[in-house]
């Protein structure tokens, strides 16, 4: 499925979406709230305590990463230095050595990124599931009957509970932290 059936998809059901609650809403009241999963996500602490520990978690292969290039960058600084007065075979192995030393740090760089990607995925799915919950116990502490996230072209200030879900999140991680 093209990715524009899929979006035009995603529209038909959110009108539809809008005109089911709002035809119940006449006969009772419907409290219904908007929230950008996104934007808590991104300004959630416990966002910022998933992304330092990554960062230490990795550091260690990032520093190996970094040694590396210097290492190679000292190497080939030598050979241009030495190139003049060095025999031919001695050449050829200080060549060898640049590109063994080479595909040595692609292959680190390429494992590092393949890591650290898979983490942050994990750290973040994780992250996303626990507001998640938090949104889903928000919306039930406060009576909402429908809480609408992502694909939301247009909500009015009443309707939008990002803030005060975000307000929530925090308030339970610092309760946590404590």
């Amino acid at each position: 499925m093209s990715f524009m059936n899929k979006q035009l998809i995603r529209a038909v059901l959110g009108v539809a979406l809008v005109f089911a609650v709002a035809m119940p809403a006449s006969a009772q009241d419907t409290k219904v709230g908007v929230v950008s999963l996104q934007a808590i996500v991104e300004r959630a602490p416990q966002t910022k305590v998933v992304m330092d520990a990554l960062r230490e978690e990795f550091a260690p292969d990032e520093r190996a990463i970094v040694a590396k290039q210097k290492e190679i960058e000292d190497l080939q600084a030598k050979v241009q230095k030495d190139l003049a007065v060095m025999g031919e075979t001695e050449r050829r192995n200080a060549e060898k050595n640049l590109r063994e030393l080479g595909r040595e740090f692609e292959r680190m760089r390429t494992e590092f990124q393949e890591d650290s990607n898979l983490r942050q995925n994990e750290e973040i799915g994780q992250l996303q599931r626990t507001i998640l919950k938090e949104v889903q116990d928000y919306a039930q502490a406060q009576g909402y009957d429908l809480i609408i996230g992502d694909g939301v072209l247009y909500a009015s200030a009443a309707a939008n509970i990002t803030e005060d879900v975000l307000n929530a999140v925090i308030a339970n991680h610092e309760a946590a932290s404590q």
